[in-house]
C-alpha cells in the first residue's frame, strides 16, 4: 500500500478525550481495525495515515469519517459503525440556514424538538443516529436512510412544520420497507 494516503480532520478540543477513549482504547481500535496511524495534536487536528498494514484502499477515509463522527458529538461506539461499507456520515451545516447566532440556536432547537422528540423520530422512522452538536447536524446510518433523515434535517432547517416532515418520514419509512421486503423474495 502506498504511504501517500493522508486525510487531515480538525475536531472541537473538547472531543478529543473521546477519540482517544480510556487508556488510548478507541484510538488503538481504529488504528488496528483500518490498519492507519492516528496523529492527534493538541488543537484537535487529527492526521489518519495509511501504514504498510492497510489493506481497504478507503481505510484513510473511513478513519477520517470515524474521527468527523466522534467530532460531531457521536459516541465512539456509534462512529464506529463507519467501519461497514453499508454505513455514512452526512453533516448538514446549521449556519447555511441562520443568519444570527440567535437564529442558529432556534433552529438547533427545532432539530432536537422538545424533550429530543423529533430528533428521535428522526431517529426511529429511519433507523440513524442523529447527533447535534456545535452549528452541525450529523447523521449517521446506511446510505438511503441517512439521506431520508438529512432531508428531514434540512426541512426543519427551512422552515417547513415538524408535521410535515414527520408525513414525509412516514411515507418514505414505507417506501424504505418495501425496498426491503422486494430484496427477500
Amino acid at each position: 500500500m502506498d504511504e501517500g494516503n493522508i486525510e487531515v480532520v480538525k475536531i472541537p478540543s473538547d472531543r478529543i478525550g473521546a477519540l482517544v477513549g480510556k487508556n488510548g482504547v478507541i484510538k488503538n481500535k481504529i488504528e488496528k481495525e483500518l490498519g492507519v496511524k492516528l496523529e492527534i495534536s493538541e488543537d484537535g487536528e487529527i492526521t489518519i495515515s495509511s501504514t504498510e498494514n492497510t489493506e481497504d484502499p478507503l481505510a484513510t477515509w473511513k478513519g477520517r469519517d470515524i474521527v468527523r463522527a466522534i467530532g460531531r458529538g457521536f459516541t465512539p461506539e456509534k462512529a464506529l459503525k463507519l467501519l461497514s461499507d453499508d454505513y455514512v456520515l452526512e453533516i448538514v451545516d446549521i449556519s447555511d440556514y441562520a443568519s444570527t447566532a440567535n437564529a442558529l440556536r432556534r433552529l438547533k432547537g427545532r432539530v432536537i424538538g422538545s424533550g429530543g422528540k423529533s430528533r428521535r423520530y428522526i431517529e426511529d422512522l429511519t433507523d440513524t443516529d442523529v447527533s447535534v452538536y456545535g452549528k452541525t447536524v450529523a447523521i449517521l446510518g446506511e446510505y438511503e436512510p441517512a439521506q431520508i433523515a438529512k432531508e428531514a434535517v434540512c426541512m426543519i432547517l427551512r422552515g417547513t412544520s415538524h408535521a410535515k416532515m414527520y408525513k414525509y418520514l412516514e411515507s418514505h419509512r414505507q417506501d424504505i420497507k418495501r425496498k426491503e421486503l422486494e430484496l427477500w423474495k
